[in-house]
């Protein structure tokens, strides 16, 4: 497994060793001792799995009294998987990360608690799924608009989007209430 941080070190891009044979293939999405040894622990007490059509885009959620990490992956499909660093006093707060997930390339990232976080989907249909270190807490989760100016995100996206109402409802940066 080949982790290496991204340029928002704490973010993770995890590679893992995929075994393949005419039969299909065998790799490990999660291995505790691989994690901590590069500084990943995390107890994990949520699994989620969505599937999305082209142009989805779901994000940016956040979850103040109960940040969660999270530890993405897409096995079917492609997308633009993006976290941004909330975190106070973080020198990279308000900086963003993004990575292509796909089920050819099996790529992991690995979110710590404390980002907002994000995807688009790119092929006709995407399967993500995503360990979590906290429960998710409805009452405590916000929102940011995908096309917020401060951020300045580079999606791989021409013309819209689909969005939930929620997601469509995303509030400015400046606007939301931030972690911390």
């Amino acid at each position: 497994m080949l982790i290496t941080a991204t340029r928002i070190p704490d973010v993770k891009l995890i590679q893992p060793e995929v075994f393949g044979d005419s039969r299909g293939f065998f790799m490990e999405s999660w291995n505790a001792r691989a994690f901590a040894e590069v500084g990943i622990s995390a107890d994990f007490v949520q699994d989620n799995h969505s599937l999305s059509v082209r142009h989805t885009l779901r994000g940016l959620h956040y979850q103040l009294d109960q940040p969660q990490g999270k530890l993405v992956r897409c096995s079917r499909g492609e997308v633009f998987d993006v976290a941004v660093d909330l975190r106070m006093g973080a020198p990279t707060r308000f900086q963003w990360v993004g990575t292509y997930l796909s089920g050819d390339n099996k790529a992991q990232i690995w979110i710590p608690p404390g980002f907002a976080h994000g995807f688009l989907v790119l092929s006709d249909v995407a399967e993500i799924q995503y360990k979590c270190t906290e429960f998710y807490s409805p009452a405590s989760e916000q929102c940011i608009h995908w096309t917020d100016p401060e951020l300045a995100i580079r999606w791989p996206q021409e013309g819209s989007v689909r969005l939930s109402e929620k997601d469509a409802q995303g509030r400015s940066l400046a606007e939301v209430k931030l972690p911390g």
